[in-house]
């Protein structure tokens, strides 16, 4: 007898389905992972607390959202969130459940990405994906998206007294201010060609209590970068920023880490930026996975260091 596949409609999600699109996430990743056998759980918090997805992705652009719902069920099978930006529409997490694998939800999400894009004259779609997981990167690679970098998912367990010693630059990090949010945008555009002028609103801001933000400044006080970093049980991570130079990442990383003494804090580290790699290491970053910059459409190589992140999403 043959299996009928399921039909499903796509629409945004919505806050009734905040529920619901937590335990999505937190189950997707963590059975992939668990299949693949690199670890237990990616999420180490209860299912709830992965509805920080839905609360920070809508809080930055409400309704830009993309759900396929069972027409017989009303389940959600996969969802992904999108972000519409001056130059560029950032792709976010793509998340299917483990039951509706392989029936084309991840094709049809990413497909009304796509359309959306084009409808609306965006030239660019980025995304940050894993490098690891075939099935997604061929999903995004045959919709015509290419990788741009390739990064190091690196770990740092931060030692309750802190990093110890020092790195050049340092002395010229501070707390970001709202008067900042112009010239960190400048500055991004410079280095990585795309700008979002609200989601650094949103970061400096911190409304939700969750974020950290560090900019560096040079002699003659204009900024050389800057480094978002979000501390919650469902994700520790540093970034999104972006730095003129190696050794100015270097020292808005070495600032942010203070956030998360005693915890683990995960960051997102070009390869090729050999200095700052090895900088990493000496500070007992691991390595856990692989990601890449995929991009559709058109891309300027990056002229600097971009550091992405998931929370905020960052391509």
């Amino acid at each position: 007898m043959t299996e009928t596949m399921p039909d499903f409609e796509l629409r945004p999600l919505k806050d009734s389905d905040r529920s619901e699109y937590a335990l999505l996430v937190h189950s997707s990743f963590n059975s992939w992972y668990w299949r693949k056998g690199w670890c237990n759980d990616y999420f180490r918090c209860p299912p709830e607390d992965a509805a920080i997805f839905y609360d920070i992705y809508n809080d930055l652009t409400p309704a830009s959202s993309v759900a396929a719902i069972d027409r017989k069920t009303g389940v959600i099978m996969g969802a992904c969130f999108y972000h519409p930006r001056e130059y560029h529409v950032s792709l976010g997490i793509m998340s299917v459940h483990p039951s509706f694998c392989g029936l084309g939800v991840g094709k049809a999400l990413v497909n009304y990405i796509i359309d959306f894009a084009r409808q609306k004259g965006y030239k660019s779609i980025r995304l940050v994906g894993s490098a690891i997981n075939m099935d997604s990167f061929s999903l995004y690679n045959k919709s015509g998206f290419v990788p741009q970098k390739t990064y190091h998912d690196m770990v740092i367990q931060v030692p309750a007294g802190g990093i110890s010693g020092t790195v050049p630059g340092i002395e010229r990090v501070r707390d970001a201010r709202v008067d900042d949010a112009h010239a960190m945008g400048e500055i991004e555009f410079e280095v990585s060609g795309i700008k979002r002028l609200q989601d650094y609103l949103y970061l400096v801001e911190n409304r939700r209590g969750l974020f950290g933000v560090k900019v560096l400044e040079n002699p003659e006080g204009r900024l050389d970068g800057f480094m978002g970093s979000i501390k919650h049980p469902a994700l520790n991570m540093i970034g999104p920023g972006v730095a003129r130079t190696e050794e100015g990442a270097a020292a808005l990383i070495r600032a942010s880490l203070q956030r998360f003494r005693n915890e683990s804090v995960l960051t997102v580290v070009p390869m090729d930026c050999l200095k700052l790699v090895s900088r990493m290491y000496a500070w007992k970053a691991r390595n856990v996975e692989t990601h890449l910059c995929q991009v559709w459409g058109e891309f300027k190589p990056f002229n600097g260091v971009s550091i992405p992140s998931f929370l905020p999403e960052t391509g």
